[in-house]
């Protein structure tokens, strides 16, 4: 190896495939300078008997350079010529050349020992991967005003705040908004329906009852009775003009709305900030003149549309009646997130159904401008599509009488079936009801979010109690095991942890040890893939291997 000395000790260095690449960087420099263009393509090795990771540039740098009259006679000797090239690091222990030119890395044994000491001091923040973007929106779970949350809301609300997750540990300032449905036709008919109810105008929570019984009976009266239908198309233009009385009936109706929705939101640990439909009201004149002044809109069949190249239906921004839709809140939305909340990423979390609606509102963005032509580049907008909830018969997961399932429902029969299985297990004599409740719901709420994201979400997932809570497999119960059995060793150790951090040090002698090191330190570039990709099934299957690792450590190494 080369005896310049890459210098790898500062704070937060990113990912450890980051910092190898940054090694290999170096190397590929000096051994093809006059190729400026190239990355490092680093990966870790799929068979742990070549190595740790790997680097693959040799095949794709002997295509680019033969006939360009190089010293070199093949990828192998380029491979060679890049080890040859390697700073002197403490990172990595050997190199060897596998078959046309592989690179295979064998990392430093010591190197790891020390490193994991310093992410355990330094805390695992110091190793957060270092994304392109300083700030995000991410828009998810946005249920619709005076109805229930229903399963489908369950996966935008579970993928969203884990996407958020994910890019605030990468230190990307992330705008959760939760885009409510708040805005429409339907409150004419609600608010007429509220003014039949309470003509005195006094109206209570409990009055109202079930918000989703008011919208169907209100539904019903609107379908069968013409003169009641008159009015509240009425009604909406009333909204719309902003009389004060139709302005406060809808207050409270979004009002009682959001009291239910922050009841889910608190149950299942997720932090959002509303700026629903309604919100962007004011800024769709200014977005739809400045897609005018481009050309973009033009006059179709009494409507005001936007012609997609490759699209087979226009996208609608002015209806006949000259009322606004979702494309044109839509579009004005992505420009508010564009212009004033200056976010280098949006990222929308809906249903498949939704993404040739989404392609349509960027694909009309990118004409005008507001987002650049190409895709690798940033401001970016992306559709974070996942597939329907089925239940055991294979079909859309419903209730006996064909209802949707409401989220509340679920998540109070996880709950349940989580409490009944503690209290067989005789937990109840040990615990207070407190604790009892606090792991019931731990582990049921847990359970629900895991079978959710461990699969790919594009693809439908079937909704099953009995595989979520099961001990065995890939589930959060399995997960929550290896969890309470490293706090359990602590416990029983009775050592303070963080005396223990300061004097104690660390040595990976058992190659079960060494396995489990190196699985820690590759968490943050795993979260780099799975937020690069928006995947969050990657940072689980990552978390069930390391709970595997663990436990074969836990047998093996007997503490």
């Amino acid at each position: 190896m080369a005896n310049h000395v890459v210098d790898l000790d500062q704070e937060n260095f990113g990912s450890l495939k980051q910092q190898i690449a940054k090694i290999f960087e170096e190397s590929l420099r000096l051994t093809v300078p006059d190729e400026l263009d190239v990355e490092p393509a680093i990966a870790s090795c799929q068979n742990p008997k070549f190595g740790d990771y790997q680097c693959n540039n040799a095949m794709g740098l002997w295509s680019k350079v033969k006939g360009k009259g190089t010293q070199f006679k093949g990828p192998q000797p380029i491979g060679q010529a890049i080890i040859k090239n390697l700073p002197s690091s403490e990172i990595i222990d050997s190199c060897s050349i596998a078959g046309p030119g592989f690179v295979n890395v064998v990392l430093s044994q010591k190197w790891i020992a020390k490193s994991i000491q310093r992410m355990l001091v330094n805390g695992i923040e110091t190793w957060a991967p270092k994304l392109p973007v300083k700030r995000a929106v991410v828009d998810f779970s946005s249920p619709n005003i005076a109805k229930e949350m229903h399963v489908g809301h369950l996966r935008s609300t579970i993928i969203g705040d884990t996407l958020a997750r994910m890019l605030e540990y990468s230190n990307v300032n992330v705008l959760r908004r939760n885009h409510v449905g708040d805005w429409g036709t339907q409150f004419g008919m609600l608010i007429e329906y509220l003014f039949e109810m309470f003509p005195n105008g006094q109206v209570n929570d409990q009055a109202i009852g079930d918000l989703e019984a008011f919208y169907k009976a209100s539904k019903q009266r609107f379908d069968s009775d013409p003169a009641f239908k008159e009015r509240a198309q009425q009604a909406v233009v009333s909204l719309q003009g902003g009389e004060e009385r139709y302005r406060t009936a809808w207050t409270h109706i979004c009002e009682i709305s959001r009291r239910g929705y922050e009841r889910v939101y608190e149950r299942l640990g997720v932090e959002l900030e509303e700026k629903g439909e309604s919100f962007y009201n004011p800024y769709i004149p200014g977005a739809l003149e400045l897609l005018s002044k481009h050309g973009l809109i033009e006059e179709s069949e009494g409507a005001r549309v936007i012609f997609i190249e490759g699209k087979n239906i226009p996208l609608i921004v002015v209806k006949r009646d000259g009322g606004y839709n979702y494309a044109s809140t839509d579009l004005a939305a992505l420009w508010y997130r564009l212009n004033e909340e200056k976010a280098e990423w949006i990222i929308y979390v809906t249903d498949v159904g939704q993404r040739e609606h989404f392609e349509m509102v960027f694909m009309a963005a990118k004409r005008a401008g507001w987002l650049p032509a190409e895709d690798n580049k940033y401001p970016k907008a992306s559709h974070v599509g996942f597939g329907l909830v089925l239940g055991e018969d294979g079909k859309r997961f419903r209730t006996r009488s064909t209802e949707t399932v409401k989220l509340v429902d679920l998540l109070d029969e996880a709950k349940s079936r989580c409490k009944t299985v503690l209290i067989e297990r005789g937990k109840a004599d040990e615990w207070t009801e407190e604790e009892l409740d606090r792991t019931a719901e731990a582990v049921g709420y847990g359970a629900v979010k895991y079978a959710d994201l461990k699969n790919n979400r594009t693809t439908n997932y079937t909704f099953n109690f009995d595989q979520m809570l099961n001990d065995k497999g890939n589930t959060a119960v399995y997960l929550l095991y290896a969890h309470a059995r490293i706090c359990s060793i602590i416990r029983r150790s009775g050592k303070d942890i963080e005396e223990l951090k300061k004097v104690g040090t660390l040595e990976l002698a058992h190659s079960d040890e060494r396995v489990l090191g190196l699985h820690l330190l590759q968490f943050a570039e795993i979260v780099e893939e799975a937020s690069t990709n928006l995947l969050p099934n990657v940072l689980c299957e990552y978390l069930y291997n390391l709970s595997e690792d663990f436990t074969r450590f836990y047998t093996n190494c007997q503490v």
